[in-house]
């Protein structure tokens, strides 16, 4: 039996979510929390229990789910191989000349390692490591350095294969594979305007980005090409079995992740070692992200069997309002959460309730899984809780603050905002690769 109203259990547990995350609680443990005592009160104890008993197994068994840690081995043997180091090379010997070139050589060779890695954190704190003391060596200011980075990082979440929108995928109950290869075209045209914006800015204020005194033969710059070739089988082999319906999406990240696997053999970067600290570092990682997405669960099952979902789903459509106002809300909604909470926790807080409304507006579900992703991407270089922006000045080798990061990033964030814009007016650059592919 409840014991209380939907109403009133839906402003005491997010008045309580909202307390723990503000104390610091980890955000999967208050949304299971914040989940278990809705369930509790709003429909009783009996189901409370039954959910916390069911869900956390019934996550972890999801095939669906499994591509998630396959992704993230892919990605970790793709570091191991050093595809990382030699996309950069690459990179820094085509584009390393021109005005900004740099910055542009870290975005491009962080877009392309994206097809292997998935996590937008850890390409921010490879690409740290490995362009942050390059340019600075060639007098780079380190606000452009830290925000190209940070900011770059983020395309791992567009260029399939990407978490995040696998977690769409399934909260939604769409394609993992057409979302994957809707993230292409939307990528590469972000990479494209960020160093556009590059560019610009390096030719208005030169001293931001002085120019490299870097010469290359044509034979270097073909020799370099070479180094690209793990990279595009990698990149085939996933999107061209997703594109071709030769295998689903669940089956390219295994495929991927032992591609990956037999790079990395076949060069002999792979130790007992290394191959030990690779299963550790994809196990942690999948584990903090099944928390957050267990958690999540938990709290989007107190929104729907509370009741709430249909009740905020149902008020919102009656308002009659325009379908672009609704995208409105929806751009605010996650920008204003991108400010405090990380992307997954993002969606699976949001999209029970506003999927429903944005389907209804009459908005196509796999654009909505690009905008959503990219919205939740743009979160994690806003402040106060911009995670790529942490994880770049934390790993920096050169001294860099907080401050000067944020700045960095900021003219990156704007670019961000200019792509949203470009796939609301030319919606069909995100559906009509997806639309080619098998059904």
């Amino acid at each position: 039996m409840p014991l209380l109203s939907p109403e009133t259990t839906g402003i005491v547990v997010v008045s309580l979510l909202l307390v723990w995350l503000v104390l610091g609680a980890h955000i999967g443990v208050a949304l299971g929390l914040a989940g278990f005592l809705g369930i509790y009160l709003s429909v009783g104890p009996d189901a409370a229990f039954a959910q916390i008993a069911a869900i956390p197994f019934g996550t972890t068994n999801s095939f669906a789910l499994a591509v998630i840690p396959l992704f993230i081995l892919m990605g970790s043997f793709a570091t191991v191989s050093g595809i990382t180091t030699e996309l950069f090379r690459m990179a820094y010997v085509w584009l390393g000349a021109l005005r900004g070139g740099l910055a542009m050589a870290t975005v491009m060779s962080s877009a392309a390692f994206g097809a292997a890695s998935g996590s937008t954190i850890v390409n921010a704190a490879v690409f740290t490591k490995m362009a942050m003391p390059e340019m600075a060596r060639f007098g780079y200011d380190v606000r452009l350095n830290a925000g190209c980075i940070a900011a770059a990082g983020t395309l791992a979440a567009l260029i399939p294969p990407s978490i995040l929108m696998v977690v769409y995928a399934v909260i939604t109950e769409q394609s993992i594979g057409k979302l994957l290869i809707a993230g292409i075209v939307p990528g590469i045209l972000t990479a494209i305007i960020y160093c556009t914006g590059i560019y610009v800015l390096a030719r208005v204020r030169p001293d931001l980005a002085p120019l490299a005194n870097l010469k290359f033969t044509w034979a270097d710059r073909f020799e370099a090409l070479k180094g690209v070739y793990g990279i595009m089988i990698l990149f085939s082999v996933v999107v061209g079995g997703i594109y071709g319906g030769y295998f689903p999406a669940t089956y390219a990240g295994a495929v991927g992740a032992f591609g990956a696997f037999l790079i990395a053999l076949a060069r002999r970067k792979l130790t007992p070692g290394s191959l030990i600290g690779v299963l550790k570092e994809a196990a942690v990682t999948t584990s903090v992200i099944f928390i957050i997405v267990v958690g999540g669960i938990l709290f989007s099952r107190f929104l729907t069997y509370s009741g709430l979902v249909t009740t905020i789903s149902s008020f919102m459509i009656g308002l009659g309002a325009d379908k672009y106002t609704y995208l409105l809300c929806f751009v605010v909604l996650f920008t204003i959460l991108g400010c405090f909470i990380e992307p997954i926790a993002i969606m699976v807080m949001t999209l029970p309730v506003m999927f429903p409304v944005m389907k209804e507006a009459g908005f196509d579900p796999i654009w909505l899984g690009v905008v959503a992703v990219k919205l939740a991407e743009i979160g994690v270089l806003t402040p106060p809780v911009g995670l790529n922006v942490f994880v770049v000045k934390s790993s920096s080798p050169i001294p860099v603050t907080l401050g000067q990061a944020f700045a960095g990033v900021t003219p990156f964030i704007l670019l961000d905002f200019l792509s949203l814009g470009l796939y609301v007016i030319f919606p069909e650059m995100i559906l009509w690769l997806p639309n080619l592919t098998a059904p």
